[in-house]
């Protein structure tokens, strides 16, 4: 049985801002280019009760709170004080697998500091988190990495959440199948048609139904739905590739997926920003209506800059798919991949 940990920072870029400059304390910032195209890449909790959530854009997101308080990110200082949360991190365990600069799962099965539980190791990461950097951090602890993950965000902000074994099932029941990590809104809508809207209604579902009307993820709904994850925690594994993904409502004909391809590569730069390792090589992901993957790739001869550039090469991607023209898809996806080893600093104004 595995103790897993999910730590994840408190509205991280915009509590760093508000930490360094007292002035934003208490209220609302929107942590974001400046530009037409440019999305949010972090809100603070004054800025969340007006609606402002990360990669919304960022003309949207004014009009929500006119009168919040935007600043341009600062990766690189974000990045200096990830470094500094990960330093604890590895204090109470060398099994430390980073999302992001700001999230991780640890698995502290066996503890640096011998502490009898994992709840006491996710209590003492989150004092020293709070003592050294004066930010706060949520924490979920499961038996393993979903669960762990769905924990963290049960009492955010400055939260923990723990899932003991005995208490999955009763705890998975009751939650609505959007709680499911994969499950999108248009997943949620088709299960919703099947009379199913909480995992409890899920579990009853035949395994074999749910792989002929989902593909191989109807295998992770069934497991998901028992709360069942063998993923182990993989210690600082690099970052293989960033992606963003959009499942339709309804299924579409190719050329009518551009727009949703100009919405998806402003969230997929966001995305590549708290990397701060450029990519080589762009990916178009596409699913059919009879669930059929395919991708197209393509590596331009310097790292990729802008979300700009991201669309128009991911929408020449896409006209070089050659299915019949008939074709339906219910999936668009776009990734960066062939990730630089080293992290390069960020100069960038905005999004578009």
């Amino acid at each position: 049985m595995r103790k897993i940990i999910h730590i994840d920072m408190d509205a991280f870029y915009a509590s760093v801002e508000q930490r360094d400059d007292p002035t934003l304390r208490g209220k609302p910032v929107i942590v974001a280019w400046r530009g037409p195209r440019s999305v949010v890449c972090a809100a603070s909790y004054e800025a969340r009760k007006f609606g402002v959530k990360s990669a919304m854009p960022a003309l949207w997101a004014e009009r929500l709170c006119p009168d919040a308080k935007f600043v341009a990110p600062d990766f690189g200082r974000y990045r200096t004080v990830s470094q500094q949360v990960r330093a604890i991190f590895h204090r109470h365990s060398d099994l430390v697998e980073p999302l992001s600069l700001d999230e991780a799962y640890l698995d502290v099965s066996v503890n640096k500091h011998n502490l009898p539980t994992a709840t006491r190791v996710a209590q003492m990461i989150r004092r020293e988190i709070r003592a050294e950097t004066a930010l706060t951090a949520s924490a979920g602890v499961a038996p393993n990495k979903f669960l762990a993950k769905i924990a963290s965000d049960w009492r955010k902000p400055n939260g923990l959440f723990v899932i003991q074994p005995h208490e999955v099932e009763n705890f998975l029941a009751p939650l609505p199948i959007g709680r499911l990590p994969g499950v999108g809104k248009a997943t949620e809508r088709q299960l919703q048609l099947l009379g199913i809207s909480t995992v409890r209604e899920l579990r009853v579902v035949p395994r074999a139904e749910l792989t002929h009307r989902f593909g191989r993820y109807g295998e992770r709904l069934y497991q998901l739905a028992r709360g069942e994850d063998e993923h182990a925690v993989e210690s600082d594994r690099p970052l293989q590739q960033v992606s963003v993904e959009h499942t339709l409502e309804a299924d579409v004909l190719k050329f009518d997926l551009e727009p949703f391809i100009h919405d998806l590569a402003p969230r997929l730069w966001l995305a590549a920003q708290k990397t701060e390792r450029p990519a080589k090589t762009l990916v178009l992901k596409l699913k059919t209506a009879t669930f059929q993957g395919l991708t197209r790739s393509i590596t331009p001869p310097t790292p990729l800059r802008s979300a700009e550039e991201i669309a128009g090469l991911a929408i020449g991607l896409l006209r070089r798919v050659d299915l019949p023209l008939n074709t339906r898809y219910r999936l668009v996806g776009v990734a960066l991949t062939n990730l630089a080893t080293e992290p390069v600093a960020v100069v960038q104004q905005e999004l578009f």
